[in-house]
Parts: structure tokens; sequence; C-alpha cells
């Protein structure tokens, strides 16, 4: 079962209007926590511990409210950052067990407490982060509350889970090739990643840091402007909206889901009744974006796993093994392929300001399927933004209640602010569309 919370906005207003708002935060607090691994698999939560939570909750509500944009809101994060007194599993019982307990927060969480966060626990990832798909062998796989049929997506995937579910009102996530975008699609969810750079990696745990952002789950487009604040200026004030967009040939679509080719039309002609304006591109030169990504990634994350390998399941383990045997040269080949490539995507969004297309192929990951070709048919979509470092919004659809694709909507490295602010506008044309039809 799936548990709509109000928006983050919504919740805010009604907090600094109640009577005894203390108390409000408080059972707030209770009934996220009452929520919490929904889902069939009871694995939303890798680590929580309830009479913690509703301590920050209280110690939160005692604090003077000032200008803290979170005051009282119930945030998951992803059990790759430290909160102190609670271990960081990375997704795997070796990190859990290694790596203890610890001793201070991430610069992630020290944020989030800062800005009156109630912190309800800390969620389920697909091992190391790396993986598209939210299958996990030491805590089992991630199943969407609400459709035990079907997986989360990944890496994310506690993330997504603690939305749908309503034990947290927004939800802390990674994204290095897809891993806010996918879950988000495939949840109905939206999401944002960050631009490459923005925050604090101190006390995190990177896959890939060439690649590693920030990002956030959430349900309220509205919503995005303020997430983003955590991680960089979100202000759009003052500044001049995009006014076109770039959207992918069609011929880019040949494995898309039908649902998601219709998902992908609905979202453009709702950006043109924003008046922004389409042009067609096409992106062949796209082809290569896995033969750079891949490679590089891997190299990387060997190098933070090196000793470890023989831990992790055979996939994750033979790509780590792979990544390790790549020579200098060969690194430093590829690294120049992704700078090159990343200046042609620079090029790309200069001129037409914002770009769309599918954040994933497929609406639906059916659980206890051959996931095996899943990752390398997903990173098509996802791996030409991770190489260019660029933010993007994931704007979910649903048809019949259902998940029906996302779409993510990508700007330049840095223009997070109008890029987050045109998806807000998205979201709130769709309230006034139900307002009427209401």
């Amino acid at each position: 079962m799936t548990t709509e919370t109000p928006s983050i906005t919504a919740l805010r207003a009604a907090l600094d209007v109640a009577a005894d708002p203390a108390s409000s935060i408080a059972e707030i607090a209770k009934t996220a926590l009452a929520r919490a691994n929904g889902n069939e698999s009871r694995n939303t939560y890798l680590w929580r511990n309830g009479p913690w939570t509703l301590a920050e909750a209280k110690r939160i509500a005692a604090t003077p409210q000032g200008n803290s944009p979170f005051w009282g809101v119930p945030i998951s994060v992803k059990d790759c950052f430290d909160l102190a007194g609670s271990p960081t599993s990375c997704g795997t019982i070796l990190y859990r067990d290694l790596n203890g307990i610890a001793e201070r927060d991430s610069w992630l969480v020290e944020r989030l407490r800062a800005a009156g966060a109630v912190i309800t626990g800390k969620t389920h990832l697909h091992p190391l982060a790396y993986g598209i798909t939210g299958e996990n062998p030491d805590f089992g796989d991630c199943l969407q509350p609400g459709d035990a049929t079907a997986l989360t997506g990944g890496s994310s995937s506690g993330a997504a889970a603690s939305i749908l579910e309503g034990s947290a009102y927004a939800a802390i996530g990674t994204d290095t090739g897809g891993s806010v975008r996918v879950p988000a699609a495939l949840c109905g969810l939206a999401g944002y990643r960050a631009s490459l750079g923005r925050g604090d990696w101190r006390g995190g745990a990177h896959l890939a840091e060439s690649f590693d952002t920030f990002g956030w789950l959430f349900r309220d487009l509205e919503d995005g402007p303020l997430l983003g604040s955590i991680f960089g200026p979100t202000e759009a004030i003052g500044l001049t909206l995009p006014t076109r967009f770039a959207v992918i040939e069609d011929n880019f679509l040949e494995d898309c889901d039908p649902v998601v080719i219709a998902s992908l039309r609905l979202c453009v002609t709702e950006l043109e009744s924003l008046g922004l304006t389409a042009t067609k591109v096409q992106a062949d030169w796209w082809a290569e974006s896995r033969e750079i990504f891949v490679p590089i990634q891997a190299s990387e994350a060997a190098g933070y796993h090196r000793g470890h390998f023989h831990h992790f399941e055979p996939s994750i383990r033979e790509r780590l093994e792979w990544g390790a045997s790549l020579s200098d040269e060969t690194v430093y080949s590829l690294r120049r392929r992704h700078a090159a490539f990343r200046d042609r995507m620079d090029l790309l969004l200069a001129e037409h300001q914002l770009l769309l297309m599918p954040a994933a192929p497929v609406a639906k990951l059916p659980a206890g399927a051959d996931h095996s070709q899943t990752r390398a048919r997903f990173l098509r979509y996802t791996t030409p933004v991770s190489l260019a470092g660029m933010p993007a919004v994931t704007i979910p659809f649903l048809q019949d209640g259902k998940p029906s694709g996302g779409m993510q909507l990508v700007a330049s490295r840095e223009d997070d602010a109008r890029l987050l602010a045109i998806a807000a506008l998205v979201g709130r044309r769709r309230k006034s569309a139900d307002c009427i039809s209401a």
C-alpha cells in the first residue's frame, strides 16, 4: 500500500499555524515511523531507531523555527552517508560490520539536521550503489510498497520506497549513472539529480567521483527548489527562465515501452503549454557514452573497494576486477574522450537550454525476473547526462494510478535553479488542471 503525504510546503504551512507545533512534529514523526518498512520485503530501511528519531523530533521542536526550511519534516537518508551513532553499510554486510559506528555526521546529514529535518533512518541501496535495479543479496531485493511484483529500481531503492510508503516526505539519494532518475521513473515519483560538484562528500561513500552526484526523491515537483537548496543555490527570482528545449528524436526510442513514449509526448505538450518551444534532435553520437562511462566508473570503483572484491556478488565483483585491470594509458584515453563528450553536451544545451528524454525505457521492473541485461539497457538513457555532469529532474507520469514512465528534463551544469523552477511550473500546472477537472 502506498501512502500519499502532503507536500513539504503544505506541511510547513500547517506547522506554522499549528496551536502546538511541538506536539504536531512529534505526531508527524510517530506516523512516519509507523509506516517504515511497509513494502512486502520489509527492507526500506537498513538502519532505523525509533526512539532516536522521536528524540530528534523533540529536540527540533524545542529549537526556534527561524528560517529552517525543513523544520519538523521527516527525511530519509541513503545508507552511504554517515549518521553519528549508526553504521554505514553501503548496501553490504561487509561495510556495515567493517565501518562500525560512525562518530560524526556526514556533511549532508549535518546540513539536514541543522535545517530542522527529522531523520527517519538510513535506506536500502543496491550494493555499493553499483547497480540500477535495487536487487541486493545481503539485505533482500527492494520491492515497491503497493506492488510486490515490482522492484523499485536503484541504486536509491529504499529512498523511493520510503516516499511510496509515507515514512519520509523526501528522501536523499545519489545519482552516478541514473540512481535517482531511474527509481523515480519506475515508482512514479519526482527526482532531482544535482549538478556534479554541488555539496560536500565528507562522510559520504563515493562509487566513482567523476560522476557521483547528490539527489532527492519526492512527490511534489513544486518542492524541488526547496529541496535542492540543501546542495547549493536554487533561488530563481530574477533569472530569465528557459524558453526552448530539445527532445530526443524518435529513432533513439527503439527499445522504449509504448507507454513511456506516450508519456514523453505528454511531457512535450506540458512544456509547450508553458510557452517553451520544442526542437527534435538527433543523438547518434551518444552511442559511445556507455563505452566511456562504464570503464571509468569501474576503474574508480575498484580503487575504493580494493581488497574486498571477493565479498561482493559476481556481477559487481567482475566489474571491479575489470576496472582494476585497466591500464593508466587506457583510463587516460577514456578521460580524453569523456572531456570531448562533455564539451559536445555543453554545446547541445547551450543551443537548446533544456533537454527532454525518458529516464528509463520501461515503466516497470518485474521482481524475480532476469535483469542481467537491464543495467546496460538503462545506461543508454542515463550515461549521456552522467558524463556531462548535468542536473536533471525526473518528471513522473501515471496511468490508471500506475507509473507509466518518467521523463528526465536536463539543464546545463549549475543551471539547477532554472531547471527546478521550470519543473515546479509543471507541477503547478498539473494541480491547476486537477482543480479544473474536479
